[in-house]
């Protein structure tokens, strides 16, 4: 996922690993605190799992918020629009969230 969101931000080389990644992690914990079902991959690590929408909607968090003044605030309407969708799917969402 690391690789995908750099493309989109247009980055090379490996100067904004760590920010991208923590970009990454916190685009997931958002997504899973509205009760997105985000899989783990092999690693153990959080990922996307060849999701499309997911992917998607990390990318567009990323976008909003590396520091691009020129659109953050397009992405971040785009990205909102998305979770909320992926909220409303039965695919995407956890079940059990919010009950206890």
């Amino acid at each position: 996922m690391l690789d995908k969101v750099k493309l989109a931000l247009r980055i090379s080389g490996t100067a904004f690993d760590q920010e991208v990644t923590d970009l990454i992690n916190a685009a997931i914990a958002d997504l899973r605190l509205v009760g997105i079902i985000v899989p783990e991959n092999e690693e153990g690590s959080s990922a996307s799992a060849g999701d499309p929408l997911l992917e998607r909607a990390i990318v567009l968090y990323a976008k909003a918020e590396f520091g691009y003044d020129e659109g953050a605030e397009r992405y971040r309407a785009a990205y909102d629009y998305l979770k909320c969708a992926l909220s409303l799917s039965g695919e995407h969402i956890n079940e059990s969230a919010g009950e206890g």
